[in-house]
């Protein structure tokens, strides 16, 4: 595979087994990302395990997660986690903070409704949720706080980021923690919302009135 191309491969992907990884390692792919999607085991097991009659095991991803990075690399391992399953804000940043501490890089995506599916009439998240998570993420990826030092509320929503309120402002201004995450360079644009909106995931620089919008769906 890899003497037929000149650009990094990234591979996404459910190996069943260790075997799987290390062929790809060998084949020439350069990262590999092993979704979770959903943020606690109980949804994991409901969605994508044994309830829903998957091959998939919430330890057994967690395993090839970690094992994959011991094969690839630090940096070099991603996971998919999708918001608005059922899961808490606490919950996801929780996983968040888990994901980062064995170099796994979580990438967030907005639950999508798609017809003919068992979850076709599920909503997708509340959007000043999911910025609240996404904010969260940024954080805790690029060290400026940690979940220990996040603060929630009676309902698991997070109310306090764990940093001055003064640089907590000058990060949200840039923007870059609502920007698409996942494998350097992909931005997906519509992945998980139509053109017409709202965006989730902002597939490009984020405008001077989009951010006046977000810091309002953040207070």
């Amino acid at each position: 595979m890899k003497n037929q191309v000149t650009v990094p491969i990234s591979v996404s992907c459910q190996p069943l087994n260790t075997q799987n990884i290390i062929r790809l390692a060998e084949a020439g792919v350069d990262r590999i990302s092993i979704a979770l999607d959903a943020i606690t085991k109980k949804l994991f097991i409901k969605i994508k395990g044994a309830e829903a009659n998957g091959p998939y095991s919430w330890n057994e991803q967690i395993r090839q997660l970690r094992e994959s990075v011991s094969i690839f690399g630090k940096g070099n391992v991603s996971t998919h986690l999708i918001i608005g399953l059922g899961e808490t804000e606490k919950e996801a940043a929780h996983l968040i903070q888990q994901c980062t501490e064995i170099c796994v890089s979580p990438a967030l995506f907005a639950f999508t409704p798609i017809r003919g599916t068992a979850l076709e009439s599920k909503r997708q998240p509340h959007l000043a949720s999911y910025r609240r998570v996404q904010l969260a993420r940024y954080l805790i990826v690029n060290g400026y706080a940690s979940f220990s030092n996040m603060i929630f509320d009676a309902d698991d929503k997070i109310t306090g980021f764990g940093m001055e309120k003064e640089q907590l402002t000058r990060i949200v201004e840039i923007g870059k923690p609502f920007l698409t995450s996942g494998c350097p360079d992909c931005n997906r644009p519509f992945y998980n919302e139509k053109p017409s909106g709202p965006i989730y995931n902002y597939p490009r620089n984020i405008r001077s009135e989009e951010i006046s919008a977000i810091k309002q769906q953040l207070s």
